[in-house]
Parts: C-alpha cells; structure tokens; sequence
C-alpha cells in the first residue's frame, strides 16, 4: 500500500412502451421547489410520475428527466395503472429493483411492439456508437453506454443476457412477427440481474441497514459495528517484523500485505524469511479463534496482478482459492495501485470482478475489502476517464460482495468535492467526512457530465488514513480530526463545514497503514482510535 453502479436510471421506463407509461398516481406527493427528495422517491408533477435518481432539491422533474439527469421519468398519469400490463410487468414501473418474486410468469405481457428485427446480432468486443441497434436473444436493443456496449464481457453487457446489460442497453422491441409477449428469459433476466445488483438501489434505502453483512462465527469472524481495520506487512521497511500473534487486539481485521504476481494470472503468498511458516498459519488461526478477520491484498504501491485474458482470469481463481485455504484466510482485499494499470476500459477491472465473484462463489462467506486511493474513487467527480474514477465500476458491480470500502486519504493531496464546489485539505475534518458522505449518499461523475456514482451502505464504509507521521508522505490526521470526523458521520456532531445529510449510525470505522508502523511507534494510532470507536453506540 502506498503511503462501493453508476445508476443510469433508465431501466425502468426503457423496458415498457407509451401504454405501460399509463401510472396510477395515486397517493404520489405532487413535486415542490422547496421539498429535497433522496434517490428513488417517487413523485408527480403535470400528470406525469417521476423517480428520483439521486438527492435532488429545486430542480424540476419535468425539466430534469433527460439522460444523466435528477429524475426518471415513470408515466403519465391515468388514475389506474394500464390495463395493458399484468400486476407482475406494472412493477417494473413502481419498484426501482423489482424482487424475484415479483415477476412469477413464465410470460409477461408487455406492450413493446413486436416485428422483424433487421439491426446485426450483437456481438461481444464490437465497437457499438451511442444509439446503435442490435439483436440478441430474440430482442431489439439500443446502445445508451458505448463504452460497456463494446466491452467484450458478454457475461456482463451483452443486452438482454447478461448480469448488468441494463447499464449499456436499452430495450427496443421483440422481434417475434405477431406476439407482444416479453419472452421469459428477458424476464427473467431482469429479475436475476436485479437480485444480484443493487445498481439501481437508491443512497437513502442503501444507507438504512444496520446489520451490515452478517458472518457465520468460525466461517468468517463477524465485523464489530464500528471497526479498527489494519495493515500488516509481510517485510521490514523500517518499522521491523511483526509476528501476526503480537497483533494488539484492538485491531478488528488484519490484512495481510501483499500477494506476488507469479505470472500469467498466478498469485502467491511469499512470506519473509525473518517468520516461520508453520508459526504463522497457527497465528492466523488463533487470529481467527478470537473473532478477528484475517485477510489477504492484492496490490500495494509497487504490486501488480495479471489479469488480461481468460486463462490468467483461471489461474487468479484457482492460485487465490488454493492460498486461502492453505492460509486459512478469511478473504482478500483488492490494493491495486498506479502500477497494477487500473484505467478505465483495462481488463483487469472486469476480470478483478468476474475473479470475486467465482471466489465468493466457492466461499460464500469470503470478506471483501478495497483499499483504492481516492483519485481512483472521488476523483471521478473531476473526470471520468484514465485513472480518474476507474475503481467506481469494479466497486459498483461488487457492491453485494463488497464488506468495507477504505479508500486512502494520502499521498495524494486534497479532495475536490461536490459540496460547494470545495476542495478540501488532506488531514482535515472536513475532507475525511467529505469523502465519506460522497461514497454513502453518492455523488455526480465528471461534474454531471458522466451520470452518477449511487452510494453504498454506510456499514460498507470506513476512512483510510496513516498510522503516524513514518508510515506515509502526506496526508496524516491527528486522531483528533479522525475522531472528530467519526463523531461527524456517526453522531452529526463535531463536524466542520462539511456535514452528512443524516448520522450514519452504521459506518463502519477506520482503517490505516500500517499495523507495524503502529506498534514500532508505541500505539499512538491504535489506541485512540480503537478506543473511540468502541466506545460509539
């Protein structure tokens, strides 16, 4: 180490034609300039029903329902919902993510016209422009994100099929002569897609649960409400070699840094000469004994991971499974730096995702973390392209697997932000709870330009800072600010400039680099720190 998708909003509607547009408005609030309205609240302004997409206060639906804007718009208003559309199809239109359940046909119908598809069968890796037409699976679509309708992750994108299709395409039409009957793979394509995404979640029901991913003890030890999270590191860089069983007990996750690259997509786990094998698996285990997670990273300031191509992709998996289970690890944590090539369109952000899914697959209760840093994150509020926010689809398409999100506030200066345009000082209250709020309650890409980052749960976020003044170049806090920062996003109290639009009784804590650091320094981090945070409701 050095030193949480992007909601398109759009699905909804894209699926149903002009008579699906037919909503019931009852009981919808009508829209007021003074009202804010978080994402997925519903209102109607004009006769016409709108869907919020992320928190928005004096913009007009009517005037700000176009792509990329506030409002989703949902149908005009009838008084009844359409006859046309069975109770199963209608909520698609007043549910945001409709649940498995609520689509139990196997046919819907649906009221988008049908006929003889003339647009060329989609294929994977092709260059699709904004707009373009294709076919695939019996259906018509159109390309609304050219640069996901191009990725050559079929598994992912290819309309209609794949996990997140919704998020580069949009439905046309079928392409049957005579039949306006959505066919049940489409549905059911939906229905899976939404059940294993929460893409379309909005940051105000994402920011209410407070149970946070709940771990079978002896499985993976299960995360205290507000946790210390650290950093321990497999070599001497000046602070000495620490034993994983002299770890204090403060801390409430260990991880374990880093894994090497072995080539062609293998990984492995070389630990120092300075330890003992045998001494450190029995650490690890006693570790776990105590209800602690201990986790393995990937990355570091000067690591790197293989992953370009399916057969590197097999070997990530199968090289990662075979060190958990040799280890006993509970997971892995994803530190990919400037060195591991993490640009916007890499492979390895798609691999990196099929890769956890295939692990948490083979070991449903897997923790998982990232630890990106921040121009990697929020710096996707300035751009949205090279480095500038190319962790946000990785983190988006991970959201139910991912347990913490800990994003490094150093080394790399202050953090621009949406909140009047600031930039705000490394170190500070106000840049910690900044860069908090904009991965909880979400935040524009590329100053609206590139839609809009939907936030996570606040018990999958925690601040990444420097255990002491050695253990990074810039960016350290006084454990003042940091308490005073957790204070702010949990309890709405001591904040600066900068507050959260609600306390966020669930965020999860903090994390740092590094453990040795901390210890080599006589605990000046860990014992601050990890008192406060246990002593929060």
């Amino acid at each position: 180490m050095k030193a949480s998708f992007l909601t398109l909003a759009l699905l909804g509607v894209s699926l149903l034609s002009t008579k699906v547009f037919a909503v019931d408005c009852t009981g919808l609030p009508v829209w007021n300039a003074s009202a804010a309205y978080s994402g997925g609240t519903q209102v109607q302004e004009a006769g016409k029903a709108y869907k919020a997409n992320w928190w928005s206060q004096g913009n007009s639906p009517a005037s700000y329902s176009g792509q990329w804007q506030e409002w989703t718009l949902l149908g005009t208003c009838d008084g009844v919902s359409s006859s046309s559309v069975s109770s199963q199809s209608s909520s698609l239109v007043s549910s945001s993510v409709p649940s498995s359940s609520s689509i139990a046909s196997s046919s819907v119908v649906s009221s988008i016209t049908g006929g003889n598809c003339t647009s060329p069968q989609y294929v994977a890796g092709t260059a699709y422009s904004l707009g373009q037409l294709v076919t695939n699976a019996g259906s018509e679509y159109r390309c609304t994100v050219a640069g996901w309708c191009s990725s050559s992750a079929a598994w992912a994108y290819a309309p209609g099929t794949g996990a997140h299709w919704q998020m580069a395409w949009e439905l046309v039409r079928s392409c049957t002569t005579s039949s306006s009957v959505a066919s049940s793979s489409v549905v059911s394509s939906i229905v899976s897609s939404s059940s294993s995404s929460s893409v379309l979640s909005s940051s105000s029901s994402s920011s209410s649960s407070s149970t946070g991913n709940a771990r079978v003890p002896g499985d993976a030890a299960s995360l205290p409400k507000h946790a210390l999270v650290g950093y321990w590191h497999n070599f001497d860089n000046g602070s000495g070699l620490l034993r994983v069983a002299d770890v204090d007990p403060a801390w409430d996750v260990i991880v374990i840094a880093f894994v090497d690259d072995a080539g062609n997509g293998n990984v492995e786990f070389r630990l120092d000469p300075g330890l003992n094998k045998a001494q450190f698996i029995a650490d690890v285990a006693a570790k776990r004994a105590q209800g602690k997670n201990v986790v393995l990273s990937y990355g570091g300031e000067k690591g790197t991971v293989t992953l370009n191509n399916s057969t590197n992709l097999a070997n990530f998996v199968n090289s990662t499974a075979a060190i958990i289970n040799e280890y006993g690890f509970d997971g892995v944590d994803i530190d990919l730096e400037s060195g591991a090539g993490v640009l916007h369109g890499a492979p390895v952000i798609q691999n990196m995702v099929s890769a956890i899914k295939q692990l948490h697959a083979m070991f449903p209760d897997l923790y998982v973390s990232m630890a990106p840093e921040h121009p990697y994150v929020q710096g996707g509020y300035v751009a949205y392209t090279g480095i500038w926010g190319a962790y946000l689809p990785m983190i988006d398409q991970l959201r139910n697997e991912l347990d913490l999100l800990h994003v490094q506030l150093y080394n790399n200066g202050g953090l621009a932000t949406p909140y009047s345009g600031q930039a705000y000082a490394a170190g500070t209250v106000d840049m910690m709870v900044a860069s908090a709020r904009m991965l909880i309650e979400g935040f524009p890409l590329a100053n609206g330009t590139a839609g809009f980052f939907q936030g996570l749960r606040p018990d999958q976020v925690a601040l990444g800072l420097p255990s002491g003044p050695r253990a990074a170049n810039s960016g350290q806090a006084t454990t003042a600010n940091i308490n005073n920062a957790v204070n702010c996003l949990v309890l709405r109290t001591g904040c600066g400039s900068v507050q959260p639009t609600n306390a966020y009784p669930d965020f999860r804590g903090v994390m740092t680099w590094s453990i040795n650091w901390d210890v080599n320094d006589g605990r000046i981090f860990s014992i601050p720190v990890g008192n406060h945070l246990k002593s929060l409701p």
